[in-house]
């Protein structure tokens, strides 16, 4: 049973029971290319082939997210508007915005959380670096020349730079860019120097050798990448910054449709297709419940706070 949830009537139980009838818009709040876009497709795909319901991804990027994520929690409470939530737009802007247009915690019903993927941080090849240590003692070397992109001003990798700056001291130059996609692009130009993103979005261009991994932002190795150190062991002991992704609804939405909405997006994380192909990226399935993810949100709230506060990042 969860909490807060107005009773579902008759009407609106029967309808949780055919649910859905019709197309379910799912909001991805970032530009096509990133790994909250790639995730989203995912699980659309596999729902459309569930419900035998179409599951439409829209991108709206813009503001770190808010946009997208604002326009979720101003949609009619009907089930049929889920958004794809993240620790920048749950976790980092209900401290980076003081007049942030929804409320991560009031305005929505958590669903679950679909995954975790670790960050990672990767320089363009041409850099002379193997290890972030390697980089640090080149950034100490070069101060303020280095630059490090992110997927916009307070985004979760804006954050993860920061934090990395705060923890070794150096002095690096923040070029924020209007998702992850552009911030990709810039690297394999050569335009920016580092990044620490998503292995969703780093793997093809590690792959393809566009991009060198330096270190994980994992207290332990990946077994993805086993030879690639951990931050932490590369001289920035305690340095953890992953992402996490999860599935979210409107706080009217009736618990019927809520709990019809876990059930199926668990079984789809629970597919074996779809957790390898998760696992090829180094990411990992998730998929707990409505109250756990709620308690979540609040406890990242807590753990981000003081980070935004003291790197004194601001909003585009």
């Amino acid at each position: 049973m969860l909490a807060g949830w107005p009773a579902a009537t008759p009407a609106l139980a029967q309808g949780a029971a055919n649910y859905p009838v019709k197309p379910v818009r799912f909001i991805a709040p970032f530009p096509p290319g990133g790994s909250t876009d790639l995730l989203a497709r995912l699980v659309a795909q596999k729902l459309t082939e569930a419900w035998g319901q179409q599951v439409l991804v829209e991108n709206r990027g813009g503001a770190a997210g808010t946009i997208g994520v604002e326009i979720a929690a101003r949609a009619a409470p009907d089930g049929y508007t889920i958004v794809m939530g993240h620790v920048g737009t749950f976790g980092v802007n209900p401290t980076l915005y003081p007049k942030l247009p929804y409320d991560a915690v009031k305005d929505f019903a958590p669903v679950t959380v679909l995954a975790t993927v670790p960050n990672a941080m990767a320089v363009h090849p041409s850099l002379p670096v193997k290890t972030a240590r390697d980089f640090i003692t080149l950034a100490k070397a070069r101060p303020g020349e280095l630059l490090y992109a992110s997927g916009g001003s307070g985004s979760a990798s804006h954050l993860a730079g920061e934090y990395f700056k705060l923890m070794t001291k150096i002095n690096m130059v923040h070029v924020p860019y209007k998702g992850t996609a552009p911030a990709m692009a810039s690297m394999i130009s050569g335009e920016t120097t580092m990044t620490i993103t998503g292995m969703v979005a780093l793997g093809p261009h590690v792959k393809s050798g566009r991009l060198k991994l330096l270190g994980v932002a994992t207290m332990k190795r990946l077994a993805i990448a086993p030879n690639v150190p951990t931050i932490d062991e590369s001289g920035v002991p305690g340095y953890e910054a992953n992402q996490w992704y999860g599935v979210l609804t409107q706080a009217a939405v009736p618990r019927d449709i809520v709990t019809k909405l876990h059930a199926d997006i668990v079984k789809v994380m629970a597919r074996a297709d779809v957790r390898d192909r998760l696992a090829a990226d180094g990411a990992e399935a998730v998929a707990n419940t409505p109250e756990q993810f709620a308690a979540h949100i609040k406890s990242e709230i807590a753990r981000w706070a003081p980070v935004v506060k003291a790197s004194g990042a601001k909003p585009d």
